[in-house]
């Protein structure tokens, strides 16, 4: 009976803590957006006509986000984003940090342009033990014709932060091809393992 009782505490907290969670993460990411710009613009509004709108400031932050996509991407392109690295590079702390961070958000919205071929497990870091990979492409001649095997590039990354990894020249016939996505297979990469791939195709 006790243990019956607590399994169903247990299903219950696993059911309504994450959900819970995300619900407080949610309200409190709306109200942090919303307040950059909200509470400047609801105080205009309350004096004008006596009441505020809620969400204004989030509305206009997406806005605001849609619209300088569109410039960079449209009317500036490459260049505004080169000479907005090079200006964010003068300075001391910020040069350090915002290119890392950069990189991850590259690489969680342009996932399609990352280029990966196929998820695949390789050797790594000695035999016997097996490492989560991606191949990025066939490899050069040069390499091939001097270790006599076909080559592919495998990029094996590293947890948490897959921008980061391991770049590796591994024999095609030593390569197992799993067949799964490259997208599951980096939310596997990024979960360090936590969700198994049945988790991560529900």
């Amino acid at each position: 009976m006790v243990l019956k009782i607590r399994k169903y505490l247990v299903a219950g907290l696993l059911t309504i803590l994450p959900l819970a969670l995300s619900i407080y993460i949610l309200v409190v990411l709306f109200k942090l957006v919303d307040g950059i710009l909200g509470r400047f613009l609801n105080a205009y509004f309350k004096n004008l006509l006596g009441f505020y709108i809620p969400g204004l400031g989030l509305i206009l932050f997406i806005l605001i986000i849609f619209l300088t996509g569109f410039v960079s991407t449209h009317l500036f392109g490459a260049k505004l984003h080169n000479l907005f690295d090079k200006a964010l590079g003068r300075f001391p702390l910020l040069r350090h940090i915002y290119p890392s961070i950069k990189k991850v958000f590259e690489f969680i919205f342009s996932e399609n342009r990352v280029g990966f071929k196929k998820a695949v497990l390789v050797e790594y870091p000695r035999k016997g033990v097996w490492a989560l990979g991606f191949i990025a492409n066939e490899s050069f001649k040069e390499a091939e014709d001097m270790i006599g095997k076909k080559l592919l590039n495998v990029y094996i990354p590293w947890v948490p932060n897959p921008t980061t990894g391991y770049y590796a020249l591994v024999p095609s016939d030593e390569v197992k091809i799993l067949n799964m996505s490259v997208s599951e297979a980096m939310r596997l990469v990024m979960s360090a393992g936590l969700l198994n791939p049945k988790e991560l195709i529900k």
